[in-house]
């Protein structure tokens, strides 16, 4: 039996009824959409995930429009899921969030002042403390890139004190850790080199210059994504160029390839 469609709606509070009300037909109706469970549905939900944070890299509006509303459907199918589990509904999640949302920002629903961002970060914090939470780190997912997770320890421990004030402290331990990587490596050639505590040192590495790379004002996850897609757009022109004139780079040197590389360089790619 085929239903009708409901139709677009013109307030946030009418489009979202309109989502659980396709939701709720397509749970019952369609095949697949019942087959679904919180554990099927996990990998796709991480993979609009990164759909959307590669329209907001883009800059591409409209797509982060069409993935956040792919987002909104997943979140919106958890809920429905509980729901028939009598576990919570959608109602119940919104009014949590509302819940945490209003006790985690007493300078704006209750009495505390605070003068600016990083003071608002740090009561967060305590008052997460204060809500049970054992350790600032509770809040970092394990299952996070390495990469987004330095970082996000790195600012969660900022929240209650634990930071350099001053950047120049940060780069000083920068070059520090690069000696010390750099240490592992220059040894006499007849002695081997202890991999593991270079994998170490290079992850020192690594996570302090992510500190620096917070201090400063730049997300390393975006900037090293970025770096990724220029890289792409870059070699991509190598290949192309290459090909347009019968070459093939197993056959080219690093000269000849790097001829091509400047070039898209020079284009600004």
């Amino acid at each position: 039996m085929a239903h009708q469609a409901p139709e677009s709606k013109n307030t946030p509070t009418e489009a979202f009824q309109r989502l659980l009300t396709v939701m709720n037909t397509l749970r019952l109706e369609c095949p697949w959409d019942r087959k679904q469970t919180m554990q099927t549905l996990r990998h796709l939900t991480i993979e609009e995930m990164y759909e959307l944070a590669d329209a907001i890299l883009e800059n591409d509006l409209d797509e982060v429009k069409n993935e956040l509303g792919d987002l909104l459907m997943h979140l919106v199918f958890y809920a429905k899921i509980a729901e028939e589990e009598k576990a919570f509904d959608i109602t119940d999640a919104l009014n949590a969030v509302c819940d945490k949302l209003i006790v985690r920002h007493p300078h704006i629903y209750g009495d505390i002042n605070v003068k600016d961002d990083e003071e608002v970060k740090s009561n967060w914090e305590q008052i997460k403390l204060s809500q049970g939470n054992k350790s600032v780190l509770e809040g970092v997912p394990s299952s996070l890139p390495a990469l987004v997770k330095a970082y996000r320890i790195q600012d969660k421990v900022r929240g209650v004190g634990f930071d350099w004030e001053d950047k120049k402290e940060v780069w000083a331990k920068v070059e520090e850790e690069l000696a010390e990587f750099k240490d592992e490596f220059n040894i006499e050639d007849d002695k081997s080199i202890d991999m593991d505590k270079a994998e170490g040192e290079f992850g020192d590495l690594l996570f302090s210059l992510i500190n620096y790379a917070r201090h400063i004002g730049i997300n390393p996850e975006n900037a090293l994504e970025k770096t990724n897609k220029k890289f792409i757009r870059r070699f991509t022109h190598l290949e192309k160029r290459a090909a347009e004139n019968n070459q093939k780079l197993s056959d080219m040197n690093l000269a000849e390839m790097d001829v091509y590389w400047n070039e898209a360089k020079s284009k600004g790619l």
